[in-house]
């Protein structure tokens, strides 16, 4: 029989990683309480997102694990998974091989890393392109900046193209300013978020009129 994705204790939770809450980890974003008894809770999706994303970044960084194998070996135990069943499940999702070098500071490579443990571990879950991306720029690895607003014009013929990757631009470029958004905090949110959004919009227009 199978499993409703969204019946899953990771989707309840918003934890699609089924991180284990330990209380000396304070994850931004936990829901109160913040345990199921065993599980984080977060109070977003894109938070339980962003917190499997920088859990994985931390298994590089810190313990220098940068194959498919080494981090699923850490993540899912063979005391309690068939980690072998998992580890080929993930670098077949992933494209790669389970001993091939992986950069999970490098967007894609990281994004089809999370989305093929949120699929293990939830089901088959899967979550929209945009949810996942807003979250891993939550965590510091955003996708690559859109190409230029000249380059969309000249490929479409005409000005649609720029517009649409315009906004996309604008709101990359907002979630990647979400420190600095933090930092207006004198001001009402609205208006720090419109002082963000005014800038983005002044550098995309000047993008548009200056020479190629």
């Amino acid at each position: 029989m199978s499993i409703d994705p969204k019946a899953t204790r990771g989707y309840r939770n918003r934890n699609p990683g089924n991180i284990e809450h330990v209380s000396a980890n304070k994850w931004q974003g936990l829901a109160e309480p913040p345990s199921d008894g065993r599980f984080c809770r977060f109070t977003s999706h894109e938070l339980g997102i962003r917190a499997l994303a920088a859990l994985l970044v931390t298994y590089q960084d810190r313990h220098k694990l940068r194959t498919p194998r080494a981090i699923i070996e850490r993540w899912a135990p063979k005391v309690e998974n068939d980690t072998a069943a998992y580890i080929a499940v993930v670098a077949r999702r992933i494209g790669v091989g389970p001993d091939d070098a992986i950069d999970l500071h490098r967007h894609e490579h990281l994004r089809p890393l999370v989305e093929a443990i949120i699929h293990h571990e939830c089901a088959g879950l899967s979550y929209p392109a945009a949810v996942i991306d807003r979250a891993l720029t939550l965590a510091g690895v955003p996708p690559a900046a859109p190409v230029t607003l000249r380059e969309v014009a000249a490929i479409t013929g005409t000005g649609r193209g720029a517009v649409l990757v315009g906004a996309a631009g604008i709101a990359t470029a907002v979630a990647q300013a979400a420190p600095a958004i933090q930092a207006l905090g004198t001001l009402a949110p609205a208006v720090a978020i419109a002082v963000i959004v005014a800038a983005v919009v002044g550098v995309l227009a000047w993008r548009l009129r200056r020479p190629a």
